[in-house]
């Protein structure tokens, strides 16, 4: 067979398939053409039920006072935990404003305490901890900011221990304008007084305006439920609360 009969036999053909998957859209067309609702997502990461698991590796560092402090010294509190980066221009506005929240319903119980841990190590020093807690009206008695060190080895203590979603450093410099360095996790996780992690509440993206008009009422529902089971840990009755949820 001559090439030039080999190529003409080779197009020949692709044009038929062509043609078949034309005729086969075109028959399917109506179905392809319907609407499509895709499932809300809340939240991204991999604690996305009330799982329980305990916290096995301590996480050291120095809070905005300069003062050491590790996670472990929070055994036998009940402790609520986010993640958070000074220049981060969501922080503030949307985990802040719920982290504070939940402050003022709970900071006078001396079993009540909230962890902040920074996700940019290597610029949010002892001042930015300091500056950002004062803000806040954070007292470093009840309410830590964190620095632990090393950023690489925090990102992996946040999403392998803590199982946070994974921290992501942005690239793109419009990006970094708009939303920060760094993507992470917006959740609120609560710990219980033997360390464990008894759930995880996104009250950030339940206040989305797109997940608000999709689920009325979610962001109030979540919300309920955080402080429930907060208050639930604080008066001793977690496990009962765990087993009727279970």
């Amino acid at each position: 067979m001559s090439r030039k009969l080999t190529i003409t036999l080779f197009y020949t053909g692709i044009a038929l398939l062509s043609a078949l998957i034309l005729t086969i859209a075109w028959i399917l067309r109506p179905g392809l053409t319907e609407s499509y609702d895709p499932p809300i997502v809340v939240e991204t990461g991999k604690v996305t039920e009330m799982e329980w698991f305990e916290i096995s590796n301590d996480l050291e560092g120095v809070n905005q006072e300069g003062e050491e402090v590790s996670l472990f010294d929070l055994r036998g509190k009940v402790w609520l935990i986010g993640q958070f980066f000074a220049v981060c221009p969501h922080c503030a506005v949307r985990n802040g404003t719920e982290m504070r929240a939940i402050y003022d319903e709970f900071r006078d119980h001396p079993d009540f305490h909230v962890v902040c841990i920074t996700v940019d190590p290597d610029e949010d020093d002892v001042e930015k901890l300091g500056d950002y807690a004062s803000a806040l009206g954070a007292e470093t008695h009840n309410w830590w900011f964190i620095n632990a060190g090393d950023m690489e080895a925090t990102h992996e203590y946040l999403e392998d221990e803590l199982n946070f979603m994974a921290i992501r450093e942005r690239t793109d410099p419009l990006d970094i304008q708009a939303n920060g360095r760094f993507s992470h996790d917006l959740g609120l996780m609560v710990v219980n007084r033997d360390l464990k992690v008894i759930g995880k509440w996104p009250l950030a993206s339940a206040r989305d305006p797109e997940n608000e008009a999709r689920d009325p009422g979610g962001y109030e529902r979540l919300k309920a439920e955080i402080l429930d089971r907060i208050r639930a840990e604080l008066d001793g009755d977690g496990d009962a609360m765990a087993e009727v949820e279970g």
